[in-house]
């Protein structure tokens, strides 16, 4: 069984603001009372090592922190097109192998994949402008990180601060 706890935004769209299962594959609803879920508020599904998949809907447009933090069995997900915002811990001490940001994603923030130890590869679009300090603590340096040739890259996006 899924069950969500939902917030009205200020501009009439939807926040999951909590969730309470224990599926292996989590589907988010395309709405709630007619409007549309634009955001994943901070830790909605921290701590959830049983979820391998997620689907979210097109029109999620904000990842908020710690979103699957310690989601373990976490190895990929779709993000959607309309995504343009994602912040710090999001991915922490997840499962994830693989990551394909969408266009409107413009930065990577610190600590966004800390001690992702399963990551292999993040394909960034053309526009990403920045891939923070920190952003892969913790990770293989290995990691394979596609970007554009001015993706400006800290030199510290593997350190630890």
């Amino acid at each position: 069984m899924q069950r969500f706890s939902f917030q009205e935004l200020i501009d009439h769209t939807i926040c999951i603001t909590g969730y309470d299962g224990d599926e292996a594959n989590v589907v988010i609803p395309a709405e709630n009372g007619g409007a549309p879920i634009t955001a994943l508020g901070d830790g909605v599904f921290q701590g959830h090592p049983e979820i391998t998949s997620v689907v979210l809907p097109d029109s999620v447009t904000y990842i908020g922190g710690f979103v699957f933090d310690g989601c373990t069995g976490l190895r990929g997900i779709t993000l959607p097109s309309a995504l343009t915002d994602i912040f710090q811990y999001a991915f922490a001490r997840s499962g994830l192998e693989e990551l394909v940001l969408p266009e409107g994603v413009a930065s990577l923030p610190p600590f966004v994949f800390k001690d992702c130890k399963s990551l292999r590869r993040v394909v960034c679009p053309p526009g990403l402008r920045r891939i923070h300090a920190w952003a892969f603590q913790g990770c293989d340096p290995a990691v394979d990180i596609v970007h554009a040739p001015d993706t400006d890259v800290s030199p510290d996006a593997f350190a630890a601060p």
